[in-house]
């Protein structure tokens, strides 16, 4: 598979005791998977600047910093999204 000219950066927020964020863990993994793409994690359980504007949303998926998602994963829109950002057919 070729590299794309731009991976969208996707970023899982999430805090510890969460059953939503381990469900959201699962899909972004699928998602991202299925396209070659890596993702990164972050917990707001070590941030304070990320607790106080997600707090009441997590899990937040950001793509690009775009928040795109929160609470559950839509696996087709996430999967829509980052193809449109690799500009690769459905």
């Amino acid at each position: 598979m070729a590299t794309p000219a731009h991976a969208p950066d996707v970023v899982l927020i999430t805090k510890s005791n969460c059953h939503l964020c381990a469900d959201a863990r699962d899909a972004v993994g699928r998602v991202t998977a299925a396209l070659g793409l890596g993702w990164t994690e972050r917990s707001i359980d070590d941030d304070a600047a990320l607790r106080e504007r997600y707090a009441e949303e997590i899990p937040v998926v950001l793509v690009d910093g775009v928040q795109r998602d929160f609470w559950r994963v839509d696996e087709a829109r996430l999967d829509r999204l980052l193809r449109r950002a690799l500009d690769r057919p459905a």
